[in-house]
C-alpha cells in the first residue's frame, strides 16, 4: 500500500466536512472509519443499524473496534425484517435490507447536522451481485474505497499498516445472506443461523457459513478445516441440531462468499 494511496483517501475524506460512517465492524469499514476519524476528529462517528439480520457477536466486534479507535459509535434501529419486500427473500433483497438501513441513517445524519453518509464498498465490490449498491446510490451514500480505486488487498494493507486490529478479519455478510432466495426471511431463521454459527465459533472454526435449508444446515468450512470437521463431526452435528436443525451437512466445495449467487448464476446460463 503506497503512501501516496493513504494521502489520497485522507484528502477524499477530509473534505467532506461532517461524516456517518455506516460501520459493521468488518475490516472496510473499518478503514474507512479509522481514517475518518483521523482526518475529521470528531467530525467523523460511526453508526451501526442493528436488526435481527445483524449478529449478536458482530455488534460487541463493532463496538470493540470503534473504541479502540477511539471513536463516537451510534447504535440505530432498522426494520427490514418487517418489510415484506425483504422477507420475501427475492435477489433484489439486499436493496430493500439496504434502503431501510440507510433511510435510518439519513434520518439520523439530517438531525445531527451530518453531511455525508459513507460506507465500506471497495473497487473489488462492483463485480457481484450486489443490489444493496444501487440504493446506496440513490442514498447518495459516498465509498471512499471505491472512489479512491482501492480493492480488497489494498485496503487490508492499510488496515495493517495502521495497526487495526481486525486487518485479517474474513469477510462477513449479514445473516440473511445464508437464506436461499425465495425462502422467506423470518427473525426465526436469523436465531437459528445465529446460534448455529456461534457453537461453530466455540468449537474453534473461522471463516465459514451456516446455510439454512428449511430443515438442513449446510455448512461451508474453510476447505482446511474439512478434515478436522469429519474427526469432529458427532460434536458438530450435535452442536448444530441445538440450533434447531434437524440435519446437518458438510458443503464439500467448503466456504465461497456469496454462494446464494450461484442459484442466480445457474438460471442465467
Amino acid at each position: 500500500m503506497s503512501d501516496k494511496s493513504q494521502r489520497r483517501l485522507h484528502n477524499l475524506i477530509r473534505g467532506l466536512d461532517r461524516v456517518l460512517v455506516a460501520f459493521s465492524g468488518g475490516i472496510d469499514s473499518t478503514l474507512v472509519l479509522k481514517v475518518a476519524h483521523d482526518a475529521l476528529g470528531e467530525n467523523a462517528v460511526a453508526a451501526t443499524a442493528v436488526s435481527a439480520s445483524l449478529a449478536k457477536d458482530d455488534l460487541v466486534d463493532a463496538q470493540r473496534i470503534a473504541a479502540e479507535i477511539g471513536c463516537e459509535h451510534v447504535l440505530l434501529e432498522s426494520h427490514e425484517t418487517d418489510d415484506p419486500r425483504y422477507r420475501v427473500n427475492d435477489p433484489n433483497r439486499c436493496y430493500f435490507c439496504k434502503t431501510n438501513v440507510y433511510d435510518a441513517l439519513i434520518k439520523y445524519a439530517g438531525a445531527e447536522g451530518y453531511t455525508w453518509i459513507l460506507d465500506g464498498t471497495n473497487a473489488d465490490d462492483i463485480g457481484d451481485h450486489r443490489p444493496g449498491l444501487r440504493a446506496a446510490r440513490e442514498h447518495g451514500v459516498r465509498s471512499p474505497l471505491q472512489e479512491g480505486g482501492m480493492d480488497k488487498d489494498s485496503t487490508r494493507a492499510l488496515a495493517k499498516q495502521l495497526g487495526l486490529s481486525n486487518w485479517d478479519k474474513p469477510a462477513n455478510a449479514c445473516l440473511s445472506s445464508r437464506i436461499p432466495y425465495g425462502s422467506e426471511v423470518t427473525p426465526e431463521k436469523l436465531g437459528q443461523i445465529e446460534s448455529a454459527e456461534a457453537t461453530l465459533r466455540k468449537l474453534g472454526f473461522s471463516d465459514f457459513r451456516v446455510r439454512h435449508h428449511g430443515q438442513v444446515a449446510r455448512l461451508e468450512l474453510n476447505p482446511n478445516d474439512l478434515t478436522r470437521a469429519v474427526e469432529l463431526r458427532e460434536a458438530l452435528d450435535a452442536a448444530v441440531k441445538t440450533a434447531g436443525f434437524l440435519y446437518v451437512t458438510l458443503d464439500l466445495a467448503g466456504f465461497r462468499s456469496g454462494s446464494m449467487n450461484e442459484a442466480l448464476k445457474s438460471s442465467a446460463s
